[in-house]
């Protein structure tokens, strides 16, 4: 099936995935961690990205962003990945290339489907079995989120901000959403939509999205193409 194209709205948020080539080792180390997180602060402060949240696994990172300006998104990951995989083959002695591609992105409805992609994001390091808690994980956001540490990466969503009056009472709401497992079904949603390129939303949302791009942002018909019947058949 034919790669969609990249799909991008000024204000509406982004489910951004890359992975290491083959699934390759991308972070080795913490100083590894540190330097993709300061280039990352730079660059999205340089292309005018807000960071909602993010997670840096083995050979994989996560990240919930906005855009403020037009290909933002795309100038911003294109520098920071130039940029670490400098850092990284010089530090490993190694050349060649390091991400599988071009990284992967999926539009995101604000209501209903942010706060769940928050909590797919950062609840990757227990879904992988590197720790029992969120919080437990030093490079997620969900320490700031969740329990307060301060960053000058992060620029809280309008839908984080609702969800109390105060830094506290926001915290202490974020915390209780990570009590409740994520239904099997969003979790299949979330996956499928940043794999494929799809909008992640209602089905107005995606026409919204479409009509506005003229691009397609919703799953194709499964199956092959029924075959056109000729007009001039041989008699």
């Amino acid at each position: 099936m034919a790669r969609l194209k990249r799909v991008s709205l000024v204000g509406v948020p982004q489910h951004i995935i890359q992975r290491g080539n083959n699934r390759q080792v991308c972070f080795a180390s913490e100083a590894d961690n540190k330097a993709y997180l300061n280039w990352l602060k730079e660059y999205s402060k340089k292309y005018q990205v807000d960071i909602h949240a993010w997670v840096l696994m083995t050979n994989h990172i996560h990240i919930l962003c906005t855009p403020q300006k037009i290909d933002a998104i795309s100038q911003m990951m294109q520098a920071l990945g130039r940029m670490y995989v400098r850092y990284f083959n010089y530090t490993y002695q190694r050349t060649g290339t390091l991400w599988e591609g071009r990284f992967k992105s999926s539009l995101i409805q604000s209501e209903r489907y942010l706060l769940e992609v928050y909590r797919y994001i950062e609840l990757n390091p227990v879904r992988a079995n590197m720790v029992i808690d969120a919080g437990e994980y030093s490079w997620s956001s969900y320490q700031c989120n969740g329990l307060g540490k301060t960053s000058e990466l992060l620029t809280p969503h309008p839908e984080y901000l609702a969800l109390g009056a105060t830094k506290k009472k926001r915290q202490e709401n974020y915390r209780d959403l990570f009590k409740v497992h994520i239904e099997v079904t969003m979790l299949d949603d979330i996956r499928n939509c940043v794999n494929k390129g799809l909008a992640l939303g209602s089905d107005s949302f995606r026409t919204q999205v479409e009509a506005l791009t003229n691009k397609r942002v919703t799953a194709g018909r499964k199956g092959r193409p029924k075959k056109i019947k000729k007009i001039n058949e041989d008699k």
